[in-house]
C-alpha cells in the first residue's frame, strides 16, 4: 500500500481521537445555545456580554469547522487513494497539505484545560539587579508584545511603572485572542538575562531578573458582576504613557476588592470613566480566578505559585555574553538564535512546555 495512503490513514485516526478529546459535540450544543440566546429580544441589551458571547461563538463554530473540514479531506482522500500504488501529483500534493494542516492544528489537542481558550492578563516585574533588571522588564514587554503581534492578539497596556534611570519596574498587559491564556501560562516564572551592563562604565558582565506572571480573563457573567459597596475606587494622576492631557488630569483609576484585597489599576485610557471600565473588568476575572481556585494547587496552576525573581529560580535563561544562548530549564530547549527569541520568536519553547506539561 502506499506510504501516503498509510500516512494519511494514521492522520485519520488521529483526528478522531482529537475531536473526542476537544469534546466537539458538548461544543457543537454550545453553538445551539449561544445562537437561541442570540435570537432573545434583550440579546444586545448588554453590548459587552453580547460582544463577548459573539467572539465565543466565532471561536467555537471556527475551531469545528477546522477540525471537521480536516476529517473530510482526510476520509476524502483515502476513498480515492485505496488500492493505488502511485498517485498523480495532485493527489500528493494534498497529502502533503492535509499531513501539514494536522501538524498546526496539534497543539489545540495541548490546549484543552478549562480556561485556555481565554485572553490574558499578563504581568512582568522587575526583580534583583537594580536598573539592569528593570531594562531586561522592559526588553522581556516587546519580546511579548510582538509574539502577540505575530498572532494576531490584541494587547493593551494598563498600567506601567516606569523605572528612575531605564526601563520598567512594572507592567500589566491585557491580551485578547483565542487561547491566549493557554500559550502565555506557559511563559509565566522567572527569566534570568546574562549580559554586560549599558549602565556599568567598567563594561562588567551582570545578571537580572523579572518575574512574568498570567491570568486568565474570565467571560462576563451575571455571577461575575461586582456590587459598589464590595469594592474601594481611588483616582490619581496618570504617569508615563498617555499623552498630556492623561498626565495632566486625574484619569488614572484604582479599584481594590475589599473581600479579597485584589487591588486593579489602569491608566492607559484618557477618560477616568474608561479606565474604570477597564479595571472593573480585570477585576472581576481576578476575583473569579481567586474564588474558583479555592484549593491551593488549583491557585498555584492558574496564576503560577509566587516565585522571588532571583536567583535560582528562573524557568529560561537569556545570555547575550560571553556567548549568545537561549535555554528553557523546564524542557532543555535551546538556541543560539537570541536576537529572533527576543524580537518574540518563542515557539518553540511554548510548545515544548505544552507538551511537557500534558505527558
Amino acid at each position: 500500500m502506499n506510504e501516503l495512503y498509510k500516512t494519511i490513514e494514521q492522520i485519520g485516526e488521529k483526528i478522531k481521537q482529537a475531536i473526542g478529546i476537544l469534546k466537539l459535540d458538548e461544543k457543537q450544543k454550545r453553538i445551539v445555545e449561544l445562537h437561541e440566546k442570540m435570537t432573545r429580544p434583550d440579546f444586545w441589551k448588554d453590548a459587552q456580554k453580547a460582544a463577548a458571547l459573539n467572539q465565543e461563538l466565532a471561536r467555537l463554530e471556527k475551531e469545528i469547522s477546522a477540525w471537521l473540514n480536516l476529517q473530510e479531506r482526510a476520509a476524502a482522500f483515502l476513498e480515492l487513494a485505496q488500492g493505488k500504488d502511485e498517485l498523480p501529483e495532485d493527489w500528493v500534493e494534498e497529502a502533503n497539505a492535509i499531513e501539514q494542516d494536522f501538524k498546526k492544528m496539534e497543539t489545540a489537542l495541548l490546549l484543552s484545560a478549562p480556561y485556555d481558550s481565554y485572553g490574558a492578563i499578563f504581568s512582568i516585574n522587575a526583580g534583583v539587579g537594580g536598573t539592569d533588571a528593570q531594562d531586561w522588564a522592559e526588553m522581556l514587554l516587546r519580546m511579548y508584545l510582538r509574539f502577540c503581534e505575530k498572532r494576531g492578539w490584541k494587547t493593551k497596556i494598563l498600567w506601567i511603572s516606569s523605572g528612575a534611570e531605564a526601563g520598567i519596574k512594572s507592567v500589566e498587559i491585557e491580551v485578547e485572542g483565542d487561547f491566549a491564556y493557554g500559550y502565555l501560562k506557559c511563559e509565566a516564572g522567572v527569566h534570568r538575562l546574562v549580559r554586560i551592563s549599558p549602565f556599568d562604565a567598567e563594561k562588567m558582565r551582570h545578571t537580572s531578573f523579572a518575574l512574568a506572571q498570567v491570568l486568565p480573563i474570565f467571560p462576563d457573567t451575571a455571577e461575575s458582576e461586582i456590587k459598589d459597596d464590595e469594592i474601594k475606587v481611588d483616582v490619581f494622576r496618570s504617569s508615563g504613557h498617555g499623552g498630556q492631557s492623561v498626565n495632566t488630569t486625574d484619569s488614572a483609576v484604582r479599584i481594590t476588592h475589599l473581600a479579597t484585597g485584589i487591588v486593579v489599576t489602569c491608566q492607559n485610557e484618557r477618560s477616568q470613566a474608561q479606565n474604570k471600565k477597564i479595571a472593573m473588568k480585570v477585576l472581576q476575572s481576578k476575583v473569579r480566578q481567586y474564588n474558583e481556585a479555592k484549593k491551593e494547587e488549583e491557585k498555584k496552576a492558574l496564576r503560577g505559585e509566587y516565585t522571588e525573581a532571583s536567583w535560582g529560580n528562573q524557568i529560561r535563561s537569556y545570555v547575550l555574553q560571553p556567548y549568545k544562548m537561549v535555554k528553557d530549564h523546564r524542557t532543555e530547549v535551546e538556541t543560539s538564535d537570541v536576537d529572533s527569541v527576543l524580537d518574540g520568536d518563542i515557539d518553540a519553547f511554548i510548545e515544548a512546555r505544552l507538551k511537557n506539561t500534558v505527558k
